[in-house]
């Protein structure tokens, strides 16, 4: 028989017998904040058992996904180097959820003993002489059944005692007795001693428990008005017995999955070491995938840091196999082939589970490999044990688990200092515990309790801010702190900040005076209204004030909130669905949003949420705002709620048509235009695996605009007085180097050559353009009293040149600058004229500049 035969097998008897076949609750408990992952079939149905809810169905039965890592059932170190021990497995489980109404409806240890033995040697034909069950040694009533009901050998029903045969939830609450079957599939099967002695050849497969106690504080037991039955069978270890194979991890369960590890790493099932290894890895890549397909990641806290632990673990593993590349995500694919008919949302989050598990590897083995090489370091100069201290260190600075430390220390032959580690974790939760404390003390005056009130303080104060801004109400309790009196009101419309949301803020009227409420709080479903009293006003009981929220504050927070809603859909719809709401905050002033998200959102990605959330802005859709719903309606609507949160009876929905739809007990718009517009205005990582967004709305959109405005001004106009500035220092710097090359004349001026009683000054100067040549001829024109002057420089790869000559050489022996400039520029390849005074001239030879200098006095001498 294959496993999905065996499964079907099971849910097939039981229906036969009139139990409702349900589908598997998520292995992220939603509405269970005590559990990190649901470790056993009966979880879903702890209301029922504690007498706190019920269900429209008696017998019941299912495949329940199961995950067992930490705390009372932590099977993690087991796993791999036994055959049985897994963190994912799946139990089958039937129950009948007593009905003292309907007893006729349900059934208890008769119907239960009785159908586990018809279903394990009738249908399943396991060896009747190879079972043996165990009783609670006081429960005559199931040894009886056992003997007389069934034909089990009465040799093998053996009694227990409570570490073995009695059930409990918790120190008080609902218990019972419980039966159990095991299955000895060593040669001496018929000997009792291997009975819960902890053997791989006696194994349990079946515990039924008989749920008829309910102990006080006192430690009595009562019996339950209805009494209930819950029975667990490990699927992995019943496959191994049916399929005949001493190790669960030999099934069809596990083979397939382990042929895949054999495969990309070209190494054997075969050796110890190698069969562990695979092992470790197909168990743990079960509880990955089916973890984050329920909507848990891996991160830095509670079951994320779990999943991280698993997963590293499970890498490491894979290290000793030669992969030392990403490869969990590889093996995703075999699991939604052999299991995802039987649990669709497998397949239904593949791409998410292999993003988030390849993500999660790479940014492991940037760590690992520098975190090996710290551990070397450490154990080379290690005898015995590990420090504390450097345990911490490796687990601090490189993500190292101190299991996968232990694990390296163990094959070097060390210990490692477990207790010095668990001091250095509690002082730094410690520390972070007393900065939250500071944080706390420093806003103002805390209200704890309910002590020093004067009046009645029996009632819970009805909220009306749903419906309204201004209350008219009752004082009716008192307490004067300072310069702050305390009080609470029959009603009010100052919502109390929960859920993200900040609370309100805004006026206590009485008669004509006027008073600010700073700040509200709720205990005991009493909201406290802190009433800023610096002249001691003497407040009355049973005195009617007129409360008034500050309204445009609040319009404020529900765009912000509102729009929160809609981009966290948005998220889910353009990063994916694995997107998980892990913190948030709703003010006046911006909405922020912690989510779990494996990488960075792009640019374009931020783009396009932008871009949906104010589309459904402007569709105008309207607020479904359900108050009060029952808890099982909510989920059957469909309401989008957060794993880990605990939720009442009665819960509030907020939904935007059919695009979102979300528990939510805050403050919203009626309407989606109200928000007016959404702008991101940042994203970043606040921890491995938490992504956080900041967004503002409305308003707040505007504010921004502004500012940026007035950024861009204040930039262009300091800018503007840059480039003023440049200029200024451009023309101070031109002026200088001109001053420093008119230094060149008087060296010119020193000695002039003279033809026929004219004086000529010539040289090769440094200009940059032709003003600056034509400023320095004028220059020398108004140092020479009689002559002419010649400048030649090299500008650009060209030739300038200007001439002068002075008014009584024009006069008197008609000389032109024009002339001789033109003249001059002929020997360079040029040309140029002017007037008579002041000429220039250009060329293209730079060569022949000396050339046409030692000319210029032959030129004038012709003119």
């Amino acid at each position: 028989m294959t496993s999905n035969e065996i499964r079907k097998q099971f849910l097939d008897f039981f229906k036969e017998k009139e139990h409702r076949i349900i589908e598997s609750a998520p292995v992220v408990p939603y509405d269970d904040p005590t559990l990190l992952f649901t470790n056993a079939g009966m979880n879903q149905f702890k209301d029922v058992f504690l007498g706190q809810g019920s269900r429209d169905y008696n017998r019941v039965a299912n495949t329940q996904k199961c995950i067992r890592v930490s705390g009372k059932h932590n099977d993690l170190e087991e796993v791999g180097r036994d055959t049985y021990h897994h963190t994912f497995f799946e139990m089958l489980g039937n129950w009948s959820l007593g009905n003292p109404q309907k007893p006729e409806e349900g059934y208890y240890k008769e119907e239960a003993i009785t159908w586990a033995w018809e279903l394990l040697t009738d249908v399943w034909k396991l060896p009747k002489e190879r079972l043996w069950a165990t009783v609670y040694r006081t429960d005559e009533e199931a040894l009886e059944i056992w003997k007389t009901k069934t034909d089990i050998n009465p040799t093998h029903v053996l009694k227990f005692d409570e570490k073995d045969n009695f059930w409990e939830m918790g120190e008080t609450g609902p218990c019972g007795p419980c039966s159990e079957i095991h299955i000895n599939i060593g040669d001496d099967f018929e000997n009792p001693q291997w009975v819960n002695a902890g053997v791989e050849q006696c194994i349990e497969i079946w515990n039924l428990v008989f749920i008829q106690y309910n102990r006080d504080e006192n430690g009595v037991l009562k019996e339950l008005p209805a009494k209930h039955v819950d029975t667990g069978m490990g699927f992995e270890r019943l496959v191994a017995v049916l399929q005949n194979k001493k190790a669960n991890y030999d099934t069809d369960i596990f083979t397939p999955i382990i042929n895949k590890i054999s495969k990309i790493s070209g190494v054997a099932y075969k050796e110890k070491d190698d069969i562990v290894s695979m092992r470790v890895i197909a168990d743990h890549i079960r509880t990955l995938t089916f973890a984050i397909a329920d909507g848990a990641t891996p991160g830095n806290e509670g079951r994320g840091y779990v999943l991280r632990r698993i997963l590293r673990r499970a890498a490491r593993f894979g290290r000793k196999l030669n992969l030392n590349q990403p490869f969990l995500y590889t093996l995703v694919n075999v699991l939604t082939e052999t299991m995802g008919e039987v649990f669709p949302e497998i397949v239904t989050n593949k791409d998410n589970v292999v993003k988030i598990i390849k993500a999660e590897e790479e940014n492991f083995n940037r760590t690992l490999d520098r975190g090996i090489e710290l551990f070397e370091t450490i154990s080379s100069t290690t005898k015995k044990q590990i420090s504390g201290d450097d345990v911490f260190k490796l687990y601090d600075t490189f993500g190292f688990p101190v299991d996968l430390t232990n694990v390296m220390a163990e094959e070097k032959g060390l210990t490692i200092d477990e207790a010095r580690f668990n001091e250095l974790m509690a002082e730094q939760k410690e520390r972070a515990r007393s900065a939250t404390k500071n944080k706390i003390a420093e806003a103002g005056i805390t209200v704890e309790s309910l002590d020093g009130f004067e009046g009645d303080i029996s009632k819970a104060t009805e909220f009306t801010g749903y419906n309204e801004v201004k209350s008219d109400a009752k004082i009716l309790a008192i307490k004067n702190v300072k310069d702050t009196t305390l009080l609470i009101f029959d009603k009010t419309p100052f919502y109390v900040e929960s859920g993200g949301q900040i609370g309100d803020l805004g006026k206590l009227q009485i008669e004509k005076k006027v008073f600010e409420i700073v700040d509200v709080t709720k205990i005991d479903g009493k909201i406290i209204h802190v009433v800023s009293n610096p002249e001691n006003y003497e407040f009355e009981i049973n005195t009617i004030a007129k409360l008034s929220i500050d309204e445009l504050r609040r319009m404020d927070i529900k765009r912000n909130h509102s729009a929160t809603h809609l981009m966290n859909a948005a998220l889910r719809k353009v990063l994916g669905e694995h997107v998980k709401q892990s913190g948030s905050l709703v003010d006046n002033e911006k909405l922020r949003f912690d989510f779990a998200h494996f990488q960075k959102v792009t640019e374009d990605e931020i783009k396009e949420i932008e871009k949906i959330v104010n589309n459904k802005i402007w569709e105008s859709i309207s607020t479904g705002h359900h108050l009060n719903t029952p808890f099982e309606k909510a989920k059957e609507m469909g309401a989008l709620m957060f794993f880990g949160d605990k939720y009442g009876d009665k819960v509030n929905i907020v939904q935007f048509s059919d695009y979102s739809m979300e528990f939510c007990g805050g403050t919203h718009v009626k309407n989606t235009s109200e928000i007016g517009i959404f702008k991101i205005v940042s994203e970043s990582s606040i921890a491995s695996g938490i992504r956080r967004i900041e967004a503002v709305t409305g308003r707040g959109v505007y504010d921004l605009i502004s500012a940026q405005e007035n950024k861009i001004n204040d930039l262009s106009q300091k800018l503007s007085e840059a480039n003023d500035e440049k200029r200024k220092l451009e023309k101070e710097i031109s002026e200088y180097e001109l001053k420093s090359k008119l230094g060149g004349i008087d060296e010119i001026l020193k000695s002039p050559n003279e033809i026929n009683s004219i004086h000529i000054f010539k040289g090769r100067v440094e200009a940059t353009n032709m003003d600056e040549l034509k400023s320095m001829g004028d220059e020398l024109r108004n140092k020479i009293k009689s002559g002419v002057g010649v400048l030649i420089s090299a500008i650009e790869e060209k030739v300038g040149i200007v001439c002068v000559v002075s008014d009584d050489l024009i006069k008197d022996k008609k000389l032109q600058a024009g002339n001789i400039v033109g003249l001059v520029a002929k020997i360079v390849r040029g040309g140029g004229g002017g007037r008579p005074h002041l000429a220039t001239a250009g060329g293209k030879d730079i060569s022949k500049i000396d050339e046409a200098l030692k000319k210029v006095d032959e030129i004038i001498s012709e003119l």
